[in-house]
């Protein structure tokens, strides 16, 4: 026989069909390593940009001082009465802040043309507060000098971040030349310092006046207890339906509609959701506005059709012999389901389950239409009940009140709030995966 082919062509030399196919194949393969690379380098570009705009946040510029507590001014009947300390209000500190900066910038030997209000001027407004909250709390240190670290307004933190520059600020109303060069000397001399800000982690959001002293800590609160009240509805709910459906129901046009509803609910807008909690959770069941337990609520019917279908995919899984072979040796129909089945659907059903509470954790638009906005609770909840039933926010819908507003300190936050958010999801992520491998069986 002819060492060619019919066609004319050698076995050993490649067609040009052939050569075609190859080629076609190799411009595949680079079509999707390309792909991968776009991917990645987009994803590069989002980690990027929310670390170098949020890592900010994290860092927070304070003036240390020395503020004599005199007595006239704080304790006028000099008995220490803590309600008559009380009736002092923060226009009677007022003159303390500004006299212990004033002394401060004189020891330095500072030169300024500012009045003593404009140097305190670059102090927090939250900064009276402060004050006035210690000297409620230690009475008998009225008439002492002590030290405090108060917060810098927004402009000289974000001065010192390079947020702000001069030419910025030339029709600034809340900062002028003249302070930042008190600033700059004040640097320089250590009393101005840039450290960590636990408190952006640990504290509550703050007003419009007090951009640096907004935290996040508190809607952190709020998103764990809504968090807690989905994975205590939505996970046996589900996983219960689940089991129903796809072991026991019968197969009929009933069945057929609901999981054709399931389905079609898993794709239903979150803003729906946050519609219809509106109106039964709040209007009709008069539930109260803003609380935890109703943001778990909405999450929960938001997140049942995703655990429902992620569930009935892992006890589809299960090969039909192990159900079979339970069967044959004389188990009951809910035997074989809870004793064999369900223990080798687990991973399957908690991944399902970490992803679905993952999916609520970063919802924004239901929580917004149930009142859920920043600025509510200023401490964390002390019981369980207060978690609940008390107004509250959560960490997107806190995002999303910063992300709006008009000072770029709370824009700054926003930035931060989501590295937070972030960290969690990858997280919760990360324990599904190791979850799903840990008691994954194969067959």
């Amino acid at each position: 026989m002819s060492d060619t082919s019919k066609h004319g062509g050698s076995l050993l030399e490649l067609s040009d069909r052939t050569k075609k196919r190859n080629a076609a194949e190799k411009r595949f393969r680079a079509y999707g390593v390309g792909a991968i690379l776009i991917g990645l380098a987009m994803l590069l570009v989002l980690v990027t940009t929310i670390i170098s705009r949020g890592t900010g946040a994290y860092q927070q510029t304070f003036i240390t001082l020395d503020v004599e507590l005199l007595e006239k001014n704080l304790d006028k009947k000099g008995n220490r009465n803590l309600d008559d300390i009380k009736k002092v209000t923060t226009f009677g500190y007022n003159p303390l802040i500004r006299s212990a900066i004033s002394d401060k910038v004189e020891a330095l030997g500072i030169e300024h043309s500012l009045k003593s209000k404009d140097l305190a001027g670059i102090l927090s407004k939250g900064a009276v507060g402060q004050l006035r909250a210690y000297v409620i709390a230690n009475p008998d240190q009225i008439g002492k000098t002590v030290e405090f670290r108060f917060l810098a307004q927004s402009r000289v933190d974000g001065y010192l971040k390079g947020r702000v520059t001069r030419e910025s600020i030339a029709n600034d109303k809340n900062i002028s030349a003249a302070q930042l060069d008190v600033v700059d000397a004040l640097v320089a001399a250590g009393v101005i310092k840039k450290t960590f800000n636990l408190d952006f982690i640990l504290g509550a959001d703050a007003s419009d006046q007090r951009p640096e002293a907004a935290g996040i800590g508190v809607s952190m609160v709020g998103s764990l207890f809504m968090m807690l009240v989905v994975l205590a509805l939505a996970l046996p709910i589900g996983v219960a339906a689940s089991i129903y459906l796809e072991e026991f129901a019968p197969k009929n046009w009933l069945t057929d509609i609901i999981e054709v509803n399931i389905s079609n609910l898993a794709a239903v807008p979150s803003i729906v959701f946050g519609i219809l909690g509106l109106a039964v959770f709040i209007n009709y069941m008069h539930l109260p506005t803003s609380a935890p337990l109703v943001g778990g609520l909405v999450l929960t019917l938001m997140t049942l059709p995703t655990i429902i279908i992620s569930t009935r995919a892992a006890l589809k899984a299960v090969p039909p012999s192990i159900r079979d072979a339970a069967l044959g040796v004389g188990a009951s129909k809910m035997q074989a389901v809870f004793h064999h089945v369900l223990p080798l659907a687990a991973p399957g059903i908690l991944t399902g389950t970490i992803i679905g509470l993952a999916q609520a954790l970063g919802e924004t638009a239901p929580l917004l239409l149930i009142g859920m906005v920043g600025f509510i609770a200023s401490n964390a909840p002390e019981t369980l009940a207060d978690g609940l039933l008390s107004p509250n926010s959560a960490m997107p819908a806190q995002i999303y009140e910063w992300a709006k507003r008009a000072d770029p300190a709370f824009y700054e936050r926003a930035w931060g709030g989501i590295i937070i958010l972030l960290i969690f999801l990858v997280t919760m992520n990360t324990v599904a995966v190791i979850l799903r491998r840990r008691f994954e069986r194969r067959w």
